[in-house]
């Protein structure tokens, strides 16, 4: 099923010209509204009217997280204030936060491409989706309910928490469609057993989880326990929220919404872009928006895209899941480490729980790391030997996946804190002040 087939269905080459008319516009907009913008266009030597075809994007300066932060609040607007009908914000745990504005179209837009996203799971006029994303200034809650309006479902707005009403409205209320975050729900799967929840006794069809990285292992996860499949959905709040791009039923890749957003791969070093297929940073550009037109946003988000033919039907270039961040990164000892690399060697092992921890130290000036993961009650009650098997296990599995030692802590079940909204998986101690 397909919300708007002309828009996901349109031949490539008619799209390319669109999506030139669109950019031509949205440069010429940001140049004219946005001082900010003028100032790094003059100072690149770029005029709106230098952009004859697509790849003159590559001549446009590129624009970061503390660019953003430079102009707080209020400094990347193309409008009068009287415009903006909506403003959320970053979450700011790194800095100052960023902010969005939202004209009443941009409203339009991003209800449209949810729409189309929550299409792709299944969801029709008939059903109720039940979004435990955050409301307030987060823009996951809010970008899930415009969507799941226009298509004419009925929206639970409960936001994170109350885990157990949670599970008590999805009973009571006939939950089709689920939204969470990958840690979340997790949570939700093992509060509902605890509960002595049958997921084959609930209504559900679909799930929709984002606002987090995640593993093929953790989606496999999330499946078993709730029974239905689960779809990835990507946004930033810098760009829009989520719909930036999502998931359709071959499960093969987010749908990038290119009428709306024009994506790029780049070199995080070079600054240069990469052909389709190479793994990069994504940089994304407003190609519709009103009230915050961004220019070439560097997401430090980790992926590659993919023009392959869809099963779907649809022809929007394809992005690969979020594989990590470039500000993600660890480096221990000198490799560069993912988190996602040590989950990834972690679902690969029976027995263990979805819960874990990564707890980087310096003793002595030299970097240690320990992974915390609890066990199954199971394994937890087996004999002393067992465990130091199992943990050895487990740093091999590491070691393979990152190439260095880490040592492993078996935890009891349920003793690692819990998440409602995004999991915090590093605690680096690591003084870099010396």
């Amino acid at each position: 099923m397909i919300w708007n087939e002309e828009a996901e269905c349109m031949p490539p080459a008619e799209r390319e010209q669109l999506q030139l008319e669109r950019l031509q516009e949205v440069v010429k907009r940001a140049y004219d509204n946005v001082p900010y913008y003028k100032k790094k266009f003059d100072e690149a030597g770029i005029k709106p009217q230098d952009i004859k075809n697509l790849k003159d994007i590559e001549k446009l300066p590129l624009t970061t997280k503390d660019d953003l932060r430079d102009a707080y609040p209020f400094g990347m607007f193309a409008v009068p204030s009287k415009k903006i009908v909506e403003l959320h914000t970053s979450s700011g745990t790194t800095g100052k936060p960023t902010v969005s504005g939202y004209t009443r179209k941009d409203l339009e837009t991003w209800s449209e491409v949810m729409a189309r996203g929550l299409t792709m799971f299944g969801l029709t006029e008939d059903d109720i989706i039940q979004n435990t994303h955050g409301y307030g200034l987060f823009t996951g809650g809010f970008g899930v309910h415009y969507g799941a309006q226009n298509i004419g479902a009925t929206v639970i707005p409960i936001s994170t928490g109350q885990t157990k009403r949670q599970i008590e409205i999805m009973e009571d209320f006939g939950t089709n469609v689920l939204i969470f975050t990958p840690s979340y729900g997790l949570y939700l799967a093992e509060v509902a057993e605890e509960e002595g929840i049958d997921p084959d006794n609930l209504k559900l069809k679909s799930i929709g989880f984002g606002a987090e990285m995640w593993t093929s292992g953790m989606r496999k996860e999330i499946e078993k326990r709730f029974k239905v499949p689960a779809y990835n959905i990507y946004g930033l709040t810098e760009i829009m929220g989520p719909g930036v791009a999502l998931e359709c039923e071959a499960q093969d890749g987010l749908h990038v919404m290119e009428d709306h957003f024009y994506a790029e791969v780049i070199d995080s070093e070079t600054l240069k872009n990469l052909p389709d297929g190479e793994k990069g940073e994504l940089v994304l550009t407003n190609l519709t928006r009103e009230g915050m037109p961004i220019i070439r946003f560097r997401t430090k988000d980790i992926t590659a895209l993919r023009r392959n033919k869809c099963s779907c039907g649809r022809t929007f270039v394809k992005m690969d899941r979020i594989t990590g961040r470039t500000d993600d990164m660890l480096k221990v000892k000198g490799v560069a480490v993912f988190p996602s690399q040590i989950e990834k060697a972690l679902l690969k092992i029976d027995g263990l729980e979805p819960h874990y921890q990564i707890i980087i130290t310096r003793p002595q000036h030299l970097d240690e790391l320990e992974v915390q993961v609890e066990a199954s009650p199971g394994l937890f009650s087996d004999e002393v030997k067992e465990l130091v098997n199992i943990k050895k296990k487990i740093e091999n599995h590491i070691h393979n996946e990152i190439g260095i030692r880490v040592n492993v802590t078996l935890v009891e079940p349920k003793t690692l804190p819990r998440s409602e909204g995004k999991a915090v998986r590093v605690i680096d101690k690591r003084s870099f002040d010396d």
